[in-house]
């Protein structure tokens, strides 16, 4: 059984006990979370697509990380115009626990 969800504007395709990695969700490690917005739902063939989803899926907060750094570098030539900025995204991991 898989479920497709929608977490902070991105989609997931989850499967019960996989672990991902998602934007960062407000909580602690070893908090429970619920998304309800499914969008699909694949039970032994037999899918559920749009309004006939009456699926929510269970996880748990593993971890707080961060993404690998990102560079922006600007330069303009022959002006001596050089600016370099980075930023690391905050993301959440969590182990799915089961599909309601």
């Amino acid at each position: 059984m898989y479920a497709i969800v929608k977490i902070a504007g991105q989609q997931f395709k989850v499967q019960k006990d996989q672990t991902l990695y998602i934007p960062h969700v407000g909580g602690n490690a070893g908090d429970a979370v619920e998304f309800s917005d499914v969008l699909l739902t694949d039970t032994d063939g037999s899918l559920a697509v749009g309004g006939d989803v009456k699926a929510t899926v269970k996880a748990e907060i593993v971890d707080h990380v961060k993404g690998d750094k990102v560079i922006a570098f600007k330069m303009k030539r022959r002006k001596g115009f050089r600016k370099k900025h980075g930023h690391r995204t905050h993301y959440t991991k969590i182990r799915i626990s089961e599909i309601v």
